[in-house]
């Protein structure tokens, strides 16, 4: 089959920030506001997750909308892990987010073993697509502890953490541009983008009494969902142009 993963373009990195996001008030809205808990609102995301990645598989090659919308599913369950871990079972942030670490260090060690590359280009097979959905569950689930254990429990703040963890993305696109390994830099950077946007989601959700800008889960999450339907629409739009102008297809 063809590779299941899109080209990884400014609009690839745009699309992963604001799922992140929206994981992250979307799970907090569900949980809260709407008052399911997290345990029921990660039943229920785990169920449309698995509908979601079944899709994902029985495609032959990369199909945005259905693509992204389980990269937004993934956000919301891998988000609820961490939260089920820290609220419901009192595990520290410390120890969850050595614990995905381990998770994602060990689904990496077993992919290259089986596969002898982590390269998401090379995405063409069932077994290298389950591998590569493990590791974005592990990477949502290590963002979100990592995130929380540094603008809760070190006490970054929303504003200091959307900062820290620019700043390390930006640091990691340089060591791309000057030679570093593309794909140890790829997955560094799909890590940080996790905190990254949990950070930029809560200080636009969360009240002022708490650090945030009070703009609301529901506001922030509808406002960030429709951008991506838009960018989805778009390179949906752009791929359809593409084929239809090459006489090969």
């Amino acid at each position: 089959m063809l590779n299941k993963v899109p080209a990884v373009t400014a609009i690839f990195w745009a699309i992963k920030v604001l799922s992140t996001t929206v994981g992250e008030t979307g799970a907090d809205y569900l949980a809260v506001h709407v008052g399911l808990g997290a345990g029921l609102t990660a039943i229920c995301m785990t169920g449309l997750l698995a509908a979601a990645l079944l899709l994902q598989l029985s495609r032959r090659a990369y199909v945005p909308w259905i693509y992204w919308l389980t990269v937004v599913l993934v956000s919301i369950v891998g988000t609820q892990l961490t939260d089920l871990l820290t609220d419901k079972l009192d595990v520290s942030l410390y120890l969850s987010t050595a614990a995905f670490a381990c998770a994602l260090a060990a689904t990496f060690a077993v992919w290259y073993g089986v596969e002898r590359t982590l390269s998401i280009h090379s995405i063409v097979t069932t077994r290298r697509e389950l591998f590569y959905w493990t590791a974005i569950l592990f990477t949502f689930a290590l963002g979100t502890a990592a995130g929380d254990l540094a603008t809760e429990a070190l006490g970054l703040g929303f504003q200091l953490g959307v900062v820290a963890f620019g700043m390390l993305i930006a640091a990691v696109t340089m060591t791309y541009y000057i030679g570093a390994n593309p794909v140890l830099t790829f997955w560094l950077a799909y890590i940080l983008t996790r905190p990254l946007g949990a950070s930029l989601g809560d200080l636009l959700s969360q009240s002022r009494d708490y650090g945030g800008m009070g703009i609301g889960t529901i506001q922030t999450s509808i406002g960030f969902l429709t951008v991506i339907v838009g960018l989805v629409a778009w390179v949906t739009f752009e791929g359809d142009g593409a084929r239809r102008t090459d006489p090969a297809q």
